[in-house]
């Protein structure tokens, strides 16, 4: 199977569990590009899931950039729409279908259902983010610590960037972390 046809196999089907917006498939992803298919290594997963969540736009992004890695230009094409073509159909499919049963009980009870499937493959994600990052066991600190202080505070993420660039730059000087 060439690339491309490999990208396709791997992120149509990865489209469908996007529950919860891009982040909820990021452990699947890193399994089947770093462990199943050998396209790059753990720490190049990481380094393209940085340099995605710098862009705005979709958490998702990180597929398009894996399709570049793997298969340049046309990789980068096939990944993206397959990541997000099969979702924009089947979103605009149910928007219809549910606005019709807006309160139904099956309705609500499904809304409850998807939020702890959608939490676990975030927090799944998180894990697998963690469990590769460079430098650990500071850069985990770091991360786990900003992660803190964003839920319960409103400090600017540019800030904590900043200040979690210069701990882990400082800590690097003085302890060759």
């Amino acid at each position: 199977m060439n690339k491309t046809a490999g990208l396709l196999a791997v992120f149509f089907p990865l489209s469908f569990f996007t529950i919860g917006g891009g982040q909820a498939i990021i452990a699947e992803t890193q399994r089947q590009v770093v462990s199943v298919h050998h396209w790059m290594t753990a720490a190049e997963f990481g380094n393209i899931f940085a340099i995605s969540r710098t862009a705005p736009g979709p958490g998702s992004l990180f597929i398009t950039l894996i399709g570049w890695h793997v298969a340049g230009l046309s990789g980068a094409a096939v990944a993206t729409a397959a990541i997000f073509g099969p979702t924009v159909v089947m979103t605009y499919v149910i928007a219809k279908f549910w606005s019709r049963f807006k309160g139904a009980r099956w309705q609500t009870a499904l809304e409850q259902g998807l939020k702890p499937v959608a939490a676990g493959m975030i927090l799944a994600s998180v894990y697998v983010l963690l469990a590769n990052l460079k430098g650990a066991p500071w850069s985990q600190a770091i991360a786990l610590i900003s992660t803190a202080i964003m839920a319960y505070s409103r400090v600017t993420p540019l800030l904590l960037l900043a200040s979690g660039g210069i701990v882990f730059m400082a800590l690097h000087q003085f302890f060759g972390a």
